[in-house]
């Protein structure tokens, strides 16, 4: 069953969400995991293309924007996707920054929402809580 870890942020600043999921990300891939990352605005990941570039001086990120209708697959390599398509069965790791849940979440070995305290992303958040309550899954949380 899939273990859902919600990252509970202070304020509303968007780059400090991003900035985490930069980290979220680096931590995983150092463990070996292959990460999809999962959102509903094209917009929002083409920032965070750019900050897993250069978020931290002496790292990089390795990973691939997938163009919007993507269908990835276990072809696309880089250990990190970010896409608003569907995953490859292949990745270990989810990390949402959708307002609703994906369907593909149980897909996953762990799925990371990370919200913070901008209202609309709240309000979505606690949604995706109780959704994921409701159902019985395993729920973490982490107040950052």
């Amino acid at each position: 069953m899939t273990r859902i870890d919600f990252y509970v942020l202070t304020g509303d600043d968007t780059s400090k969400r991003l900035r985490l999921v930069c980290n979220l990300a680096e931590k995983a891939i150092g463990r070996h995991q292959k990460v999809f990352i999962y959102s509903d605005s094209e917009a929002e990941l083409s920032v965070l293309d750019q900050s897993l570039w250069d978020f931290r001086a002496m790292s990089y990120v390795a990973h691939q924007l997938l163009p919007v209708g993507h269908v990835a697959s276990s072809m696309d390599t880089d250990p990190v996707q970010l896409s608003s398509g569907e995953p490859a069965i292949d990745r270990d790791l989810l990390i949402n920054l959708a307002q609703q849940v994906p369907s593909f979440f149980s897909r996953f070995h762990r799925t990371l929402e990370i919200v913070n305290e901008e209202p609309a992303i709240q309000v979505a958040g606690r949604d995706r809580y109780r959704f994921y309550q409701q159902r019985g899954y395993p729920l973490q949380h982490h107040k950052i």
